[in-house]
């Protein structure tokens, strides 16, 4: 079935940043493939009549059932023609866990097989459960969603002080508080701290207040941290004690450590030829941990799935008060305004993305992915009480995605109607080509001018966002040095052209070559250098210090 452009543009959504972000929803819910289902479709008899406004459930069991007897199929195609080398997949339906399934191994090159207690990175899936954590809080009544965070983080600030002194918990969490997507994280690559990186974000520029839609994995973790002050816990210690112990999710943490320390544990991949996966990196995300920083088993991951599809209650026990929860899935923002008059447009809620399908039923999903080798999705039909969650230890390539996708559109259609991996994959193609460097270091100019000296160049530089950077000289050749004082990172240089050096970029946001630019010097040394990779919102200029 055709894919229009406009399909494909509102797909462009689905892509990453250090965490990642998306709405499996988008896929099922948005493009042609997915034919509109009778409204003469009788609901399961065992539903009661939907209140008024609400829409008619259109799923029974024998739709699920059959989807399910289907998703063994979709996981193995997937796998065969990626070589992803694991994935675990859940479904709950009506508040039963119908499904529970690991594909694959934990890590490359070795036998130990995934379960559904094998621990994986959950990357920007972290932030739907941060928000049911923060809706556990306002439940409580100690905080609201619509307080500003300044009156429980007296240290919160943005570059704009109305801002600063108005945005609220429903502002960071919904990304309309104007800081700019990435802002910060930049700095979680050089290995800055939460703390160092929410007192700079102040320096990073603002979108309009309330009315821009920008997704801030860091505006998210300050909203985050403002709801653990208010109940004078850590950010970690407060999802143990309002959801995770509540829920019996023993497995599940904000901690890296608690990852790193599982026994049985996804290591994350990326792919290195055709079907072919390694494990060559290691994510820390403890900086960013209400928007990026969980691990989790689909056991545990289902049972949250039960909570939020019984509207706070768990096991016929109240665990989150249900109006604070039901926020978090309304839309707040609008995160990709119609693109023509007969388009729907496309919603961020409180850590969820909120479309609506061709009858109108809520749709809720969230994806995350870290490009260092993790892609995770989640999508829930609240009005059917089913949800899916798919759990990979491979960097994104929509494979998640395709299954949870696949899934939805085989309960409503017998079968997938759309080749669902292909036209995920041809997405996150397309976004990994738009996030390559505007200048390629790997093709030296045929005739470059020389450098100077080394001594023109070297010597500590300051910069007021990411600290001192040195260029020093170690046997003849250039390099740079910067980052937390205690670890910071070298960065050989390779001459490029006249006062342009390069250097291999770092982290979760890496895209290879960048550039090292060193201002033309009148008295023997150069006043400044500017590294084009860290200069995304004009900070990235270092200024002469000694």
């Amino acid at each position: 079935m055709e894919v229009t452009p406009d399909r494909r543009a509102l797909l462009k959504t689905i892509g990453l940043g250090a965490a990642g972000v998306a709405s499996v929803s988008l896929l099922t819910s948005c493009t042609g493939g997915v034919a509109a289902q009778s409204s003469s479709a009788q609901p399961s008899p065992s539903l009661l009549p939907a209140p008024p406004g609400q829409i008619e459930p259109l799923l029974d069991h024998a739709k699920v059932t059959s989807a399910l007897d289907q998703l063994d199929g979709l996981v193995n195609d997937s796998m065969e023609k990626t070589g992803l080398p694991g994935m675990a997949v859940a479904v709950v339906y009506q508040d039963e866990v119908v499904y529970s399934k690991g594909f694959g191994v934990r890590e490359v090159g070795k036998p130990d097989k995934i379960g559904p207690d094998t621990v994986f990175k959950l990357a920007s899936v972290s932030k739907p459960l941060a928000s049911t954590v923060v809706a556990g809080v306002v439940g409580r009544k100690l905080i609201q969603w619509t307080d500003p965070v300044i009156k429980y983080d007296t240290g919160f600030a943005l570059k704009d002080d109305y801002v600063t002194k108005n945005a609220s918990f429903a502002d960071l969490l919904s990304h309309r508080s104007g800081l700019k997507t990435a802002s910060g994280d930049l700095l979680e690559d050089l290995g800055f701290d939460r703390t160092y990186i929410l007192g700079h974000i102040n320096q990073e520029p603002l979108d309009t207040f309330r009315a821009s839609y920008n997704y801030s994995n860091f505006g998210y973790t300050a909203g985050g941290e403002a709801a653990a002050k208010a109940m004078k816990m850590s950010w970690e210690d407060l999802a143990d004690a309002v959801l995770f112990k509540p829920l019996g999710m023993s497995a599940s943490s904000y901690r890296n450590a608690d990852y790193e320390k599982a026994s049985d544990k996804a290591i994350i991949h990326v792919p290195v030829g055709n079907k072919q996966w390694a494990a060559k990196y290691h994510r820390d995300a403890d900086s960013e941990a209400p928007a990026g920083g969980a691990s989790s088993t689909i056991r545990d991951l289902a049972q949250w799935l039960r909570l939020q599809l019984g509207g706070g209650t768990y096991e016929s026990r109240p665990v989150i008060d249900p109006a604070a929860l039901q926020e978090t899935h309304v839309p707040q923002s609008i995160s990709g305004p119609a693109s023509a008059p007969a388009a729907r447009s496309r919603f961020y809620g409180l850590g969820w993305n909120v479309s609506y399908d061709d009858q109108a039923r809520v749709q809720l999903g969230h994806s995350g992915a870290f490009n260092l080798g993790t892609a995770t999705s989640v999508a829930m039909l609240p009005g059917e009480q089913l949800a899916i969650v798919a759990l990979t230890n491979g960097r994104p390539q929509g494979i998640p995605e395709a299954i949870t996708a696949g899934f939805l559109d085989a309960v409503q259609h017998g079968k997938p109607t759309v080749d669902w991996l292909s036209f995920t994959a041809d997405v996150f193609h397309k976004l990994d080509e738009s996030e390559k460097p505007k200048v390629d270091y790997t093709k030296a100019p045929a005739n470059p001018a020389p450098a100077k000296s080394n001594e023109n160049y070297t010597g500590t530089y300051d910069n007021p966002y990411y600290g001192p950077l040195v260029v020093l000289d170690s046997d003849g050749k250039l390099a740079m040095k910067m980052g937390p004082a205690d670890n910071p990172t070298t960065f050989p240089l390779t001459h490029f052209d006249g006062d342009t050096f390069s250097f291999e970029s770092i982290g979760e946001n890496a895209n290879g070559l960048a550039g090292a630019l060193f201002a033309a010097s009148k008295d023997g040394t150069s006043p400044s250098v500017t590294l084009d990779f860290y200069d995304r919102t004009g900070l990235g200029t270092f200024t002469r210090a000694s």
